[in-house]
């Protein structure tokens, strides 16, 4: 189904926007409270861990559930469904009194945020023109990456000018401001209204669940460790079944057939690689600006604001070219760019390097990432039909959020793995190799982003496109339900 309403294009896009900014900016804001949640919590350093991974664990398991639900439910419905629950497990984080109860209103913070992201992309698509869905893309993009950028920031000035609390109480009157204006700004969509895919469901959420523990736990409990090593084999094995069941599932939850389509392919490599190395990169950096050169949680997010408010205004411009250049060129570009950036940073990194040695790689970074947001969720949509939106959405961001996981694992271990530890003395050298095994995940993501159609093709897939969507219905090709 197809959703279509004459609300004015600015007020569709905080609408479906707002809401997974909200989940963007949560992923990341408690990074900076650790401390504060230590000390007022009595929380040892695992708990600690698990206040950002029992959040990211669950957003990624439930993603392919809030998209099944959506297409046969609703996707607004089920998206402001996800609103409330986030909300409401906002407001038990904020009264939690032991880490226990803040791990488990984070899981269900997470499993609310799971309905954000993919649903808000699909709803975004179907509630604005054809022309208008590359512009709305990229300021969405935009919107997302501020979300991550601004976490630490955010956090930091929070816990440092009232309480961790409050990080939780800002969510509160987001959401019911947010759930009134999905309803009024955005109609309601569908996808394929098919039975439930039940046994692909519960493989994908397992499979999902198993793989990502065993990234999160690798380097607490050990590579080789029991538990890592069942849900890293254990996650394989599920994820490989859900794959052979998807194949022969006369209503799958993924159609498979979404991956003969060469831009949604190569778009969710680069979602994958993407992630894993500039985020986990990020996680060392960070660390590097207060362990070692001594700055507070809010000082080391505005040090690196050059990096992350670029995307906010690079991202809407990369939306309108675009149409006139295409998203190969936009997303081998921003990557290469931030390759470079990373490189730059790893090369000028010492314990007493000036900040201004850091400030044009920071800004090549930022403008990068404004270049691969939007062009690469374009690249995931630019083919599908409507109907299969949230599926490749969903898909997306799945694979980018194990790619941020990743990252953050691999990265690690390499730092650790070359003596690395969190003193001031035992960081740098470390810091620097595994930053460049960042940035050498980004070249080599660049290279696969060349195998991305070309403009010309893409003008061709539009064109097809455009002819099918003016042809009438048949029988074999029902009208679009117009939704007001």
């Amino acid at each position: 189904m197809t959703a279509t309403r004459r609300t004015p294009l600015t007020l569709v896009i905080i609408a479906a926007s707002l809401p997974m900014f909200m989940a963007m900016l949560d992923n990341l804001v408690v990074t900076n409270a650790l401390p504060a949640l230590a000390e007022d919590l009595g929380a040892s350093i695992e708990q600690l861990q698990w206040f950002i991974n029992a959040y990211s664990l669950s957003f990624a398991s439930f993603i392919l559930m809030a998209v099944a639900l959506g297409d046969r439910l609703g996707r607004r419905r089920i998206f402001m469904g996800g609103i409330a629950l986030f909300t409401l497990a906002s407001v038990a984080c904020a009264l939690a009194t032991t880490p226990a109860q803040l791990i488990v209103a984070r899981a269900i913070q997470g499993m609310g945020a799971a309905a954000l992201l993919p649903l808000s992309l699909a709803l975004l698509a179907a509630n604005v023109t054809r022309k208008q869905r590359p512009l709305a893309i990229g300021i969405w993009g935009g919107i997302s990456g501020l979300g991550v950028a601004l976490g630490p920031i955010i956090g930091g000035a929070v816990v440092e000018g009232i309480s961790w609390n409050a990080i939780f109480w800002l969510n509160v009157p987001v959401g019911l401001i947010a759930i009134p204006l999905v309803r009024f700004a955005l109609a309601e969509s569908r996808g394929d209204r098919a039975r439930l895919d039940l046994p692909g469901l519960v493989l994908g959420m397992t499979g999902v669940f198993a793989l990502v523990f065993g990234i999160i736990r690798g380097n607490e409990a050990g590579w080789s460790s029991p538990q890592v090593l069942a849900g890293l084999i254990g996650g394989t094995l599920l994820l490989v079944s859900f794959l052979a069941w998807e194949r022969r599932a006369s209503a799958p939850l993924l159609p498979l057939t979404l991956f003969r389509d060469r831009s949604f392919s190569v778009a969710n490599v680069v979602g994958l690689t993407f992630s894993l190395g500039m985020f986990g990169a990020i996680f060392i950096l960070i660390q590097f600006l207060q362990v070692v050169q001594g700055y507070s949680p809010l000082e080391a997010g505005l040090k690196t604001m050059p990096w992350t408010m670029a995307p906010l205004i690079v991202a809407p411009i990369t939306g309108l070219l675009m149409p006139r250049i295409g998203t190969r060129i936009l997303i081998v570009t921003g990557l290469a760019a931030q390759a470079v950036g990373l490189a730059w940073i790893a090369a000028v990194m010492t314990p007493d390097v000036a900040y201004s040695a850091f400030v044009p790689a920071f800004i090549l970074c930022g403008v990068g990432m404004g270049m691969v947001f939007a062009p690469s969720s374009t690249a995931v949509l630019a083919n599908m039909r409507d109907a299969d939106h949230a599926k490749a959405s969903g898909t997306n961001s799945t694979l980018r959020e194990i790619g941020v996981a990743l990252g953050i694992a691999i990265l690690t271990a390499v730092f650790t793995g070359t003596g690395g530890d969190f003193t001031p003395e035992g960081y740098t050298d470390s810091a620097i190799i595994s930053v460049f095994v960042g940035a050498a995940f980004l070249a080599l993501t660049a290279a696969i982003a060349t195998l991305l159609p070309s403009r010309a093709d893409e003008a061709r897939s539009q064109g097809n496109a455009d002819v099918v969507d003016a042809e009438p219905a048949t029988p074999l090709q029902p009208a679009p339900v117009v939704v007001r």
